[in-house]
């Protein structure tokens, strides 16, 4: 029977400070997204899901379970940083979130992708994961693209996050959109099977090299 509830069945008084998101238990706890989820799914940790449809999981039953496990021994820490393993979609297309959702699952499984359907939503959720990639769309419903890419490239907050853009436009139709693609990878989604794979890669390790080292 799974742990996991439904957004409106979360305590009113559990705070942010009372959850954690899946990623940060897997650093937390030394372990693969994937066994996190597992752990989940057989009861060993409570969590629920936001309106949004993300996973989040109770800190105190982490707790628990890492008292049950490490007795004896000295806990580890939750994590300080964002993981890098991260990579957040901004698109709206249905049919390319499929295919880039199909394409991290099989050539990238220790990665953990999150979509978000419009500009504004991303934006949001790329302040809270500061995810190690973002893939984002040209065209966007109910924002600038230009004003978009230039928050995302400029604002100190995303500054460990490397960007790819993802677009149907050739390159006439691209050059409206010059300044703000200046120095960034472009993946016409023509060419995404081919080209996105190992662009990904190289944009991952680019950010683990971004990595404050610890002290």
């Amino acid at each position: 029977m799974t742990a996991v509830r439904s957004a409106t069945e979360n305590p009113a008084a559990e705070g942010a400070a009372d959850h954690c998101t899946t990623l940060e238990v897997a650093r937390w706890l030394g372990m693969a997204v994937r066994s996190v989820q597992l752990m989940v799914d057989r009861g060993e940790l409570q969590a629920w899901k936001t309106p949004g449809g993300h996973r989040r999981i109770s800190r105190s039953s982490v707790e628990r379970w890492l008292a049950t496990h490490h007795s004896g021994s000295a806990q580890p820490a939750p994590p300080a940083h964002p993981t890098l393993r991260t990579v957040l979609l901004i698109e709206d297309s249905a049919h390319t979130q499929h295919l880039v959702s199909l394409l991290v699952r099989e050539q990238f499984p220790e990665v953990e992708l999150h979509v978000a359907d419009d500009g504004i939503a991303g934006l949001a959720m790329a302040g809270e994961l500061q995810p190690a990639v973002l893939l984002v769309d040209i065209l966007l419903p109910g924002i600038d693209s230009v004003t978009l890419l230039t928050s995302l490239r400029t604002h100190p907050q995303f500054a460990r996050s490397q960007l790819i853009v993802l677009t149907a436009l050739d390159e006439i139709q691209r050059a409206p959109y010059a300044f703000a693609l200046a120095g960034v990878p472009v993946v016409h989604k023509a060419s995404l099977v081919d080209e996105l794979p190992p662009l990904l890669t190289e944009r991952l390790s680019r950010a683990s090299s971004l990595l404050p080292l610890p002290r």
